[in-house]
């Protein structure tokens, strides 16, 4: 899953500086997108997602655990209080919703469907971050909000239906944990947003995915009985994904959000699903069909709406 991003707009900058920021943003979403594809190559070595997920974390932890002391740090140097026990813990507990539980779904969903449903599935949070931030305060989604979800999941049926007679039941199987994943991020970013704000993006992003990475490593060793074995290959493509994957793009993404507004970022991961697709299709072979085009469309195009609107509204 992708680390969480600010909110706040950043102020304008020269042109050069906001390119910069265009570039690095679909940098990041691009090295984003490649997550699928690692995931997907590694099982054809061996279909364990609870090993892959184990390895991909083992291989960032180092990454984490180096940019939570350096927030630290950094915050003893402007003389800012460090966070209490609660805090910590309370951040800690939310990442594991966003970066353990998220992330199992997800990997497990790709043993059974295609790269790129699974990316058009995922791609579709937001939306599940409306109506539950709606149930929550007890206001009804705004219009536009209402048709952009009725655009995405318009698209996302069709690219289900498309796939659905290839897979059946792996179909079914594969888009339930995968929306099981966006339905947990989604929850996660609403509650995460609160401790960004307190702790900062970069304390937050280390405590909450080193939490995440310790659980899902014991989660291996208790479902395993600490059995790591693995191929080379496959343990190449878990440290890929873990590197390119997750810790490259959550620092482009990071630096992209001191060039240009969060807002910006957002628009410009819509390009994420569309880099997913063509990976996909050159690197594993997948099918691409005109139903799949149009599906992918109409998700992307909803996301877009819903994301344009909920800014036009802050």
């Amino acid at each position: 899953m992708q680390t969480p991003m600010t909110t706040s707009a950043s102020p304008p900058l020269a042109a050069p500086g906001r390119t910069a920021g265009y570039v690095l943003a679909a940098s990041g979403a691009a090295l984003f997108s490649t997550k699928a594809i690692f995931i997907k190559l590694a099982y054809q070595e061996q279909v364990n997602a609870s090993l892959m997920l184990a390895y991909r974390m083992a291989f960032a932890l180092p990454f984490f655990l180096a940019v939570g002391i350096w927030a630290v740090r950094a915050r003893g140097v402007r003389g800012e209080p460090m966070p209490d026990l609660a805090t910590v813990t309370k951040a800690a507990l939310t990442g594991l919703l966003g970066y353990y539980v998220a992330s199992y779904f997800d990997f497990a969903g790709l043993q059974y469907i295609s790269a790129q449903l699974e990316r058009l599935v995922l791609f579709t949070y937001p939306i599940f971050i409306m109506f539950i931030a709606a149930y929550l305060s007890g206001q009804a989604p705004s219009r536009s909000g209402i048709t952009a979800a009725a655009v995405t999941y318009a698209g996302l049926a069709l690219a289900f239906a498309s796939d659905l007679p290839i897979g059946g039941h792996d179909t079914i199987m594969g888009t339930l944990l995968v929306i099981g994943a966006a339905l947990s991020f989604a929850v996660h970013q609403i509650f995460a947003k609160g401790f960004v704000t307190a702790l900062g993006s970069a304390l937050y992003t280390a405590i909450s995915l080193t939490s995440a990475a310790i659980a899902c490593i014991v989660h291996h060793v208790i479902v395993s009985r600490g059995d790591f074995s693995a191929s080379p290959r496959f343990m190449g493509l878990a440290a890929g994904c873990a590197v390119v994957a997750t810790v490259l793009p959550a620092l482009l993404i990071n630096a992209s959000l001191a060039r240009i507004s969060s807002t910006a970022v957002a628009m410009i991961s819509t390009l994420s699903p569309i880099v997913t697709i063509i990976l996909a299709v050159t690197i594993l072979g997948e099918p691409f069909t005109w139903a799949d085009a149009a599906g992918s469309l109409l998700v992307i195009a909803g996301v877009g709406l819903y994301t344009r609107g909920d800014s036009q509204s802050v």
